[in-house]
């Protein structure tokens, strides 16, 4: 049995991991050399779960080297550039959509677009290759992700005679129903803005579509086009109808659960993270259910959000070879459903083919992003658009929750920000 070495950036400090089962192709091809993989996963848990499949994957190629650093989430982010620019690892952590695009446009990054034409990869990660896609090529490959959608009070919508909405009329039907009841039909906290980013998303992917939602992001189209006043005339019709919590702009979002556990409103747009806090508030799954953000136009694709986590081959990588066979066993079902489930990531699997932990919302998660998401992958608003064009925008979308007769103002300084950020 082998014994790798891991270092980590506090005190590099070395811990021995002996190398476990492994999953991918006993017939793949022999490696050797060093493989240095750079994580951003310092969390005991995924860190944890990470230096396992590292092991496995060293089990399997006992003639390779396999040096990794695990680097604090945030200190990761301040020192990317500068590990990608100079002595770079072979492979390395990050994230999706636009925020591999500066080390992308900068020719930091591998193109791995030969791996994508692999049809295991090509047609159980599907879901995902928009996010991986810049200029036609992709970048690296997913690793986790998680769902974003409506979770509600089911007990409440069985008292009411309510259904789940099947399109954006039904919704809006639901939530008149729910207001004469004398309850708030969705709670929010946009204390930190980002949770506003969330409604924009959704009320863009179907009013608009995926591409339309990542040109806005890439800042080839104005926020005063028409096709975004829609967006918010969609969102507005919701604000008028009193759908959301009062003060919602003092709350974060985990100030606004309380609404929901008590019944003083009846659903929330959230991701998945959501789900343990409202069980353990009380809200077993015979209370609380799921459901897809509804179509507004049969005709546009169901995009949805789904932060992605992801693997990169840095361009100046010594072992390519190597790092390309890990990041495809990276991806394959037997890994993805190790890794995602149980006490490790307990986030959805990328790979259509794997399986996922016997949770209900997992489960609905995990069909959703596999199999009913024919319009593509966001990555959530603060991750798709530029951090100084996100920041603007997320006030601005609070500023529109709070006082929706500012749009013509808050769209013109959109434009006006957008102007300085793509130039």
């Amino acid at each position: 049995m082998r014994t790798m070495k891991y270092w980590t950036i506090a005190g590099l400090a070395v811990t021995n991991l002996m190398a476990g089962a492994a999953f991918a192709d006993s017939h793949s091809a022999p490696l050797s050399g060093e493989l240095k993989i750079f994580l951003d996963t310092s969390n005991p848990a995924p860190r944890a779960t990470m230096e396992k499949m590292i092991a496995d994957f060293g089990e399997m190629h006992p003639d390779l080297t396999i040096e990794t650093t695990v680097i604090d989430r945030e200190a990761y982010k301040t020192q990317i550039r500068n590990f990608l620019t100079a002595d770079s690892p072979d492979v390395a952590t990050w994230y999706a959509a636009n925020r591999m695009g500066p080390y992308v446009r900068a020719n930091l990054l591998e193109d791995v677009s030969d791996l994508w034409e692999d049809p295991e990869i090509a047609e159980n990660l599907a879901s995902t290759k928009g996010a991986m896609t810049i200029d036609g090529k992709q970048w690296g490959v997913p690793y986790t992700y998680y769902q974003w959608g409506m979770y509600y009070r089911k007990d409440i919508y069985e008292e009411l005679g309510l259904s789940e909405p099947a399109t954006f009329d039904e919704m809006k039907a639901n939530c008149q129903a729910i207001l004469d009841a004398g309850k708030k039909c969705y709670t929010i906290g946009t204390k930190f803005l980002w949770t506003a980013g969330g409604w924009f998303d959704y009320l863009n992917l179907r009013t608009n579509g995926f591409d339309h939602h990542m040109k806005l992001a890439a800042g080839e189209i104005k926020w005063t086009d028409d096709s975004v006043r829609q967006t918010f005339a969609n969102w507005k019709e919701l604000i008028d109808m009193g759908a959301f919590v009062d003060n919602h702009q003092t709350y974060s979002w985990q100030e606004a659960l309380p609404f929901i556990v008590s019944g003083d409103a009846v659903e929330i747009l959230i991701g998945n993270f959501a789900v343990a806090p409202l069980r353990e508030s009380g809200l077993d799954d015979s209370k609380l259910d799921f459901y897809q953000f509804p179509p507004m136009d049969p005709s546009i694709p169901l995009a949805e959000d789904a932060p992605t986590d992801t693997f990169h081959i840095p361009a100046g990588a010594q072992n390519k070879d190597a790092a390309r066979a890990f990041l495809k066993f990276v991806v394959s079902a037997d890994v993805q459903t190790e890794i995602n489930n149980g006490a490790n990531l307990q986030q959805l699997p990328v790979n259509a083919k794997a399986a996922v932990d016997d949770d209900k919302f997992l489960k609905e998660g995990f069909e959703m992003l596999s199999t009913n998401s024919p319009g593509g992958v966001a990555q959530f608003f603060d991750r798709d658009f530029p951090a100084e064009m996100a920041a603007e925008a997320m006030q601005g979308l609070q500023e529109f929750m709070v006082f929706p007769d500012n749009l013509d103002d808050i769209l013109n300084r959109l434009d006006k920000v957008s102007t300085r950020v793509y130039k």
